[in-house]
């Protein structure tokens, strides 16, 4: 077959991959998109989208069993697992056909199979027909990550689970062992303990939610306690034995091993990037525990060869992906770009109560150096927050004593995985607490916590 030339092709068409296709051909790029699976990759699929249809579908059963506190009665709550799943599955596949037409409307090539980098500017793609060779100038990577499976603790989709068996479950189960209390592992425990399964989450480091901000992982976990979810963190799952039905997990915690009985367990111990049978390494890219290695504006080092998204290392977010995927189209393009801060990414959590955050712990900002002015406000102080049935939760911002920078942002409750956008701006803007305090937040909102957390930092709240 005649090699087909293009500007630019790119590998993989999750939420990084198809959006530097879509940027690409809207600069007038000629384009290529390559994609194994699914248009949408893990995100639209397999992750972010399906999962908070399911958490929805929770959500509202979780509310139907408060009918009585907001003066409604509801007759036997009950749900049917596979029309949750269904619904679920619905939202992924619209989500999916939307990429379609994107492609279609920014005319977009796709092309079904698994690519190979062959050499310098050249992709050979497998296909159902055969094998297709491309070139282009440059290529961007962006073939995601997976679950990672422990030795011993691998899915059989039978007793074990991944997100994917988690996403499509054959059953509801009934006694649930979750490994790992990162957003995947507590977003899960989250939807299956809401429909009454009995669930046990094992976290290895010293609290749940590992990488957010002490308070906002203690006000969380008596949340998660309170709802009967059984915590165990500084624990740690030496091996699982399997039989008919049950699997008995050895879980040492505190030096001492405890055997528990579940019919269910779900693995979520973090992500591997999807590196193998590119030819990334005979080409000269560097690869560091499963992540190619690329400087600040997603350049490997081998001339023309980007990786963004989560191929690209930590954090792995579909939207730092999405943001990836333009700054390294308009690059490619020749146009002025500004490499992405980490610290500027904000990270959701969809479990319940939600958790949102953006920039630095109050931990790490002091470790550091800086000298610090910290605010927090509790939900139960907002008038919104009462009158939607939602006083659990609480705002935390972390200010920079000299200058009034916001090094950060925290908040665990109702709907703070939207409202933490508000602090994402402020931080892109420069803001000090001066702006932020001279913002007129509407009444009545959630939004007003913000604001008067920001007013507690420096003695100044009202409704507190």
């Amino acid at each position: 077959m005649a090699s087909q030339n293009y500007d630019l092709i790119v590998i993989g068409a999750g939420p990084g991959g198809y959006v530097a296709a879509i940027r690409a051909a809207q600069l007038g790029l000629n384009v290529v998109c390559i994609e194994r699976e699914n248009l949408g990759g893990i995100c639209l699929n397999w992750g972010c989208i399906p999962t908070k249809a399911l958490l929805r579908s929770s959500e509202v059963f979780h509310l139907m069993h408060r009918a009585k506190d907001f003066g409604l009665s509801v007759e036997k709550a009950d749900y049917d697992l596979d029309a949750v799943v269904k619904r679920s599955r619905g939202v992924a596949a619209q989500m999916e056909g939307g990429i379609k037409h994107l492609f279609k409307k920014n005319k977009v090539a796709s092309i079904m199979g698994e690519a190979k980098i062959t050499g310098k500017g050249k992709v050979s793609v497998k296909t159902e027909k055969g094998t297709e060779e491309l070139t282009a100038k440059n290529i961007v990577v962006a073939t995601g990550a997976r679950a990672r499976e422990l030795p011993g603790l691998e899915a059989d989709g039978d007793l074990v689970w991944t997100y994917r068996h988690a996403l499509t479950p054959k059953r509801m189960p009934k006694k649930l062992l979750v490994i790992g209390s990162g957003a995947i592992g507590i977003e899960f425990a989250s939807f299956y303990n809401t429909l009454g399964a009995d669930t046990t989450v094992v976290e290895v480091m010293d609290r749940v939610l590992p990488v957010e901000d002490k308070d906002i992982s203690a006000f969380a976990k008596k949340q998660f306690e309170k709802q009967g979810m059984k915590i165990m963190e500084k624990a740690m799952v030496k091996q699982l034995d399997r039989a008919k039905g049950k699997v008995t997990a050895h879980i040492e915690v505190g030096g001492k091993v405890e055997k528990m009985e579940f019919d269910t367990v779900i693995s979520a111990v973090g992500i591997v990037g999807n590196v193998e049978g590119l030819g990334l390494e005979e080409l000269g890219v560097k690869i560091d525990r499963t992540h190619v290695v690329t400087d600040e504006y997603c350049a490997t080092g081998v001339e023309g060869v980007y990786a963004i998204g989560d191929i690209a290392g930590a954090p792995w977010l579909a939207h730092k992906a999405s943001h990836e995927g333009v700054m390294v189209a308009e690059k490619i393009a020749g146009q002025h770009v500004h490499p992405i801060k980490p610290g500027s990414i904000a990270g959701c959590t969809y479990c319940h109560p939600q958790v949102a955050s953006v920039g630095m712990t109050e931990a790490k900002a002091k470790e550091a150096g800086y000298e610090l002015k910290v605010g927090k406000f509790p939900f139960i102080g907002n008038g919104k927050a009462v009158a939607l049935g939602e006083p659990e939760g609480m705002v935390k911002t972390v200010f920079d004593a000299k200058t009034g920078e916001l090094l950060g942002a925290h908040m665990v409750g109702a709907e703070v995985t939207e409202l933490i956008q508000g602090y994402v701006v402020g931080r892109q803007l420069e803001t000090t607490e001066e702006d932020l305090m001279h913002t007129v937040f509407p009444h009545p909102t959630l939004s007003e916590m913000m604001h008067e957390s920001v007013l507690e930092a420096y003695g100044r709240a009202i409704h507190i």
